[in-house]
């Protein structure tokens, strides 16, 4: 692979592992993994403010992993792709392998 193109390549990585580094937009993808919903709608499921799940969602949307569009004063949002949970999926059962393997899991995962 060109080396200018890995270097993009790392560097998107990167910005996506940020952007779902949050929990509260860990929390977001998770109730998008099955269906689109408005912000009020995801602001009713998770108890954010519409300013907080606004801002969140604006970093997932800059990120590549929503999209909105508008339906009349309503705005939805969905993954724009189910790879996104695959990957979040995935690091979670890592995560709770190692959890499991340390003796430290509890019945809360």
């Amino acid at each position: 692979m060109d080396r200018e193109i890995a270097a993009q390549l790392q560097e998107l990585h990167a910005r996506v592992c940020k952007a779902i580094a949050d929990p509260k937009r860990l929390m977001i993808i998770n109730e998008l993994r099955d269906r689109e919903l408005s912000v009020g709608d995801l602001c009713d499921a998770l108890g954010l403010t519409q300013s907080n799940a606004s801002q969140h969602l604006a970093i997932l949307r800059d990120r590549g992993i929503v999209a909105s569009h508008r339906v009349g004063t309503n705005v939805y949002y969905s993954l724009r792709s189910q790879k996104v949970v695959m990957a979040v999926d995935l690091l979670r059962e890592f995560l709770t392998e190692d959890l499991a393997e340390q003796g430290r899991l509890s019945g809360a995962l």
